[in-house]
């Protein structure tokens, strides 16, 4: 177990959404589709990790319940893939501690090239009950041809992003959810703070799990206080804010510059969660 593999936002309008990640001053990767799914999505590879871009663009296809998601919650943060290099040694190593994971599953998809073509990038996912991974919709992720999905321009952003810093998720007992993921990652990976629960994944990331009320407090652009587990806000490392908020200002988006430093952009002008930046 290695760190946040990839954040999933399910997004209504795939091809918007791919446009309004370029303004946020990210490169977008070319279209990739899920064989055999109704789904298809772009890519914001990271110098460590990626945002995914995930929506529908044939419903009459399987979509591994993002209609479900989208007509529940609208769009937003989706889910989180955890990393690592072994899925099948993962696996006897989540059974020795009392968990019992499903898989190794392999998955595939489609990736148009910019000359024309297609390449089939493939994984190796892991699962566990929601019961012993909760609240974040994750699964474990091993890429089998990481050289097909990440190229050195695809990281380099006008933005200066760098990587995944934290996700915070609102649950209703942060307490009980953080004594399962003592389970998967020892007692020493998860923290108290003043306010969360925090879930130190191995490369810098950090899973952030607050009551919907502190949640609401945390980020006031949320319409209401989350209902349920729900993905709410991811934190983004960027190697300049300057030029970070050069780009957003660039582009027309709007931001707000909190102490920390940290700049941060509200819901509805990144596709349904608050999307902060910082050093």
């Amino acid at each position: 177990m290695a760190g946040t593999d990839h954040l999933i936002y399910g997004v209504q309008d795939l091809e918007a959404a791919r446009d309004q990640f370029r303004r946020l001053g990210f490169v977008v990767t070319p279209r990739g589709r899920h064989k055999g799914w109704g789904t298809a999505n772009y890519c914001v590879m990271l110098t460590q990790g990626y945002i995914e871009l995930l929506g529908i663009i044939d419903p009459s296809q399987f979509s591994n319940n993002l209609d479900r998601f989208l007509t529940d919650k609208g769009e937003g943060l989706l889910g989180i893939a955890l990393a690592t290099d072994d899925s099948a040694t993962l696996a006897e190593k989540l059974t020795e501690r009392g968990l019992h994971p499903e898989g190794p599953f392999a998955l595939s998809r489609l990736l148009e090239t910019e000359e024309g073509g297609t390449v089939e990038p493939a994984f190796s996912l892991l699962r566990l009950p929601p019961g012993e991974l909760p609240a974040i919709n994750g699964f474990f992720c091993q890429h089998l041809t990481p050289e097909l999905l990440r190229k050195p321009a695809w990281e380099l952003h006008p933005n200066a992003v760098t990587g995944i810093a934290s996700t915070t998720i609102a649950v209703d007992d942060p307490d009980t959810v953080a004594q399962a993921y003592e389970q998967v990652y020892g007692r020493a990976a998860v923290v108290p703070t003043d306010d969360a629960w925090a879930v130190h994944l191995g490369d810098g990331s950090v899973l952030l799990f607050v009551t919907p009320e502190e949640a609401a407090t945390l980020y006031p652009s949320l319409d209401d206080a989350p209902n349920g587990p729900t993905l709410v806000a991811t934190a983004l490392r960027s190697a300049d804010l300057d030029q970070t908020a050069a780009a957003l200002s660039a582009n027309g988006v709007p931001f707000d510059r909190l102490p920390g430093p940290v700049l941060r952009v509200a819901p509805q002008d990144a596709c349904g969660a608050v999307l902060e930046f910082v050093a």
